[in-house]
């Protein structure tokens, strides 16, 4: 028998998150909310049971937790509740929505999320609490970094390295063999043909960086 598992937020994320989750017959127990009247409302029919602090009520061992803090450009929301939560002992559940195609020598971290009609091709590792979203599409030999969301519909080619906490937008394509710096944000619908520095925000075709 699985961990029951509990979802962080419960914003739209966590809906995709929740579908993902059912669709692979997974017994999710509630839901967490910051908003309060929120709390005994139903998503999915899953209870919302609190706010983040319910989860003390849980002993690390009984409960696997599922981020459902997604990212529209600032990650950091995202990684500060999967390092608050790990520090105090709890562990982070992967979802993989069944529709997603995954070589079998993929590596996936602890708390990927992996959308509906997502590839992953053989070769790559997908490092932790990274979103790996609807129809995104992961060549051979990719690196992903932690905290990274790749955002529906992007396309990374072979041989890409991604760094830690980097935002890439809807419907953007990265060419082979390109090296994204940390903390980066690339904007939806870019092509990205060149390394792209740390800390760059890039737009455009091709993309180019944006004026601070």
């Amino acid at each position: 028998m699985s961990i029951p598992i509990i979802v962080l937020g419960a914003g739209g994320h966590t809906k995709v998150l929740i579908d993902s989750l059912l669709a692979a017959d997974i017994n999710v127990v509630g839901i967490t909310s910051i908003n309060s009247h929120d709390i005994n409302n139903k998503v999915y029919g899953i209870n919302i049971i609190g706010n983040d602090e319910s989860i003390s009520r849980y002993s690390p061992e009984s409960i696997r937790l599922v981020n459902g803090i997604g990212s529209t450009g600032k990650i950091e929301k995202r990684q500060r509740l999967f390092d608050y939560f790990k520090e105090r002992g709890y562990s982070f559940a992967s979802v993989i929505h069944p529709s997603a195609v995954i070589s079998p020598d993929v590596q996936i971290d602890e708390g990927v999320q992996v959308m509906a009609g997502s590839v992953i091709q053989p070769g790559s590792v997908i490092k932790k609490n990274t979103i790996i979203n609807t129809k995104v599409s992961v060549d051979h030999d990719c690196i992903i970094g932690a905290h990274v969301h790749l955002a529906p519909g992007v396309t990374i080619s072979g041989g890409v390295c991604v760094e830690d906490a980097v935002h890439i937008g809807t419907g953007a394509l990265v060419i082979q063999g390109i090296h994204i710096g940390k903390k980066c944000l690339i904007g939806a619908g870019s092509l990205v043909l060149n390394n792209i520095k740390e800390g760059s925000t890039v737009f455009g075709l091709p993309a180019r960086e944006m004026n601070s």
